[in-house]
């Protein structure tokens, strides 16, 4: 089975910021991932034309099964208030998606909080560090049975913030813990592969750099396994829209449980 995980940048093209819908289909298309795990994901905003991106998706790559979860409810330049899983189906809304060809058993939301307070970060360029606010982040963790078997498929997109985002990253891990299959982690950790590895305890199943896209000089983009599963055939994907590259791999169930 093929799985990829992609920051689709809200579909825009980042040389000019346009939402480029078509291009977002070729994009997924072309990815041909049977379980694809999506950030930044817009549902009904004003600046992706009120378009679904995670239906879109669902439709291009041929998904019957498919989660939208918010991070934030509310309209981008407007009011951003953190999402409760209580909104509307048509609420607008920011976050992240996991689709599934095969089918889904059980979904179950992982709410990580954001740091409470502004923290000081030191941009490129800037002599002085300036006051940012974090976000509410979320994950997504699906039951998913693959033609080789169940799998569990865990999906996020953390923080920036270097030394929160380890710690949404072992409360996740915390919510993994007792699945006894094979379990595969994708998405934007904001952090390199060491350090993934390291928090986690998984096994990379591809080590390429994804951001930026046209010239990616580091990995904030995983697959990470645990038990018995291994990955093959893995490429980071320049695609017409996001200023990530897309990660896939190719994934064989294997009898080690290591």
């Amino acid at each position: 089975m093929r799985v990829a995980t992609f920051n689709i940048l809200n579909g825009r093209v980042p040389t000019d910021q346009h939402v480029d819908l078509d291009g977002f289909r070729t994009a997924i298309r072309r990815l041909d991932a049977d379980i694809l795990a999506m950030q930044e994901v817009d549902h009904n905003q004003h600046r992706s034309d009120h378009a679904d991106l995670t239906a879109i998706a669902a439709e291009a790559m041929d998904a019957p099964e498919h989660r939208f979860v918010a991070a934030l409810t509310g309209s981008h330049g407007a009011t951003w208030v953190a999402a409760t899983g209580e909104e509307q189906p048509d609420s607008a809304a920011y976050g992240i998606a996991l689709l599934s060809r095969f089918p889904v058993h059980g979904w179950r939301v992982v709410r990580l909080a954001p740091v409470p307070t502004p923290v000081p970060m030191r941009f490129s360029g800037r002599r002085w560090p300036e006051l940012v606010r974090d976000e509410p982040r979320v994950a997504v963790v699906a039951d998913i049975e693959s033609p080789e078997g169940p799998v569990t498929v865990a999906n996020t997109h953390l923080s920036f913030i270097d030394w929160w985002n380890g710690r949404q990253l072992r409360q996740l891990m915390a919510d993994v813990a007792d699945d006894t299959g094979p379990v595969v982690l994708m998405g934007d950790l904001n952090m390199g592969p060491e350090r993934a590895g390291r928090i986690t305890g998984m096994r990379p199943a591809v080590q390429l750099a994804t951001f930026p896209a046209d010239a990616p000089t580091q990995q904030l983009d995983h697959v990470l396994l645990r038990g018995g599963v291994r990955g093959s055939n893995g490429e980071a994907v320049r695609l017409p829209v996001s200023d990530h590259r897309a990660l896939g791999v190719d994934l064989v169930r294997t009898s080690d449980a290591a």
